[in-house]
C-alpha cells in the first residue's frame, strides 16, 4: 500500500465572480455538502471555506486522484447540488478557471489559517486582489501561452 502526502490548495470563483453565496449561513452548508460529497467520493477534504464568490480547499490527493478529476467532481457535483434545492435566486455556476498549487507539509497550518480565516481576511481585500497576489506569487502569469 502507497503511502502519500500531497497537499493541493485549491481556490475557484464563483461565474464572473457573482457574489452568489451572499450569508454565512448559506457558505457553511454549501461548504460542508461539499466536504460530505467529497469524503463519499473518497477525496480528503482537510479544510475548506471562502466567500461570497469564491472557495478555497485544502486536500490531500489520494493515490489515483488527479488535480481536474478532484475540481470536476467537487464544482459540477455541488453546482448542481445548489440549483437543485434552489439555495441561490439565480442560476448557480462556478467559474470554469481555477488555482491549484502544491503545499509544503511544513506550512500546512498557516494555508489552514488562511483559509479559516477567509470572512475576516475579505473584509480588507477583495478577491481580485487576492486572485492577483495568487498570480504574482506563484508565476502564473510566465506560464501563458
Amino acid at each position: 500500500m502507497p503511502f502519500i502526502k500531497v497537499y493541493i490548495h485549491f481556490v475557484w470563483s464563483t461565474k464572473n465572480r457573482y457574489p452568489y453565496l451572499d450569508s454565512k449561513e448559506l457558505r457553511t452548508q454549501v461548504w460542508q455538502h461539499i466536504r460530505d460529497n467529497a469524503k463519499e467520493k473518497g477525496i480528503f477534504i482537510d479544510f475548506i471555506n471562502g466567500y461570497n464568490d469564491h472557495c478555497h480547499c485544502l486536500v490531500s490527493l489520494g493515490v489515483d486522484q488527479t488535480i481536474q478529476k478532484i475540481m470536476q467532481l467537487v464544482k459540477g457535483e455541488s453546482s448542481f447540488w445548489i440549483n437543485k434545492n434552489n439555495l441561490t435566486k439565480e442560476k448557480f455556476e462556478w467559474q470554469d478557471e481555477y488555482f491549484a498549487v502544491s503545499v509544503s507539509e511544513s506550512i500546512i497550518d498557516r494555508v489552514r489559517e488562511y483559509i479559516k480565516n477567509q470572512e475576516e481576511h475579505h473584509g480588507k481585500k477583495t478577491f481580485q486582489e487576492e486572485h492577483d497576489e495568487f498570480i504574482s506569487k506563484y508565476g502564473f502569469e510566465k506560464h501563458q501561452d
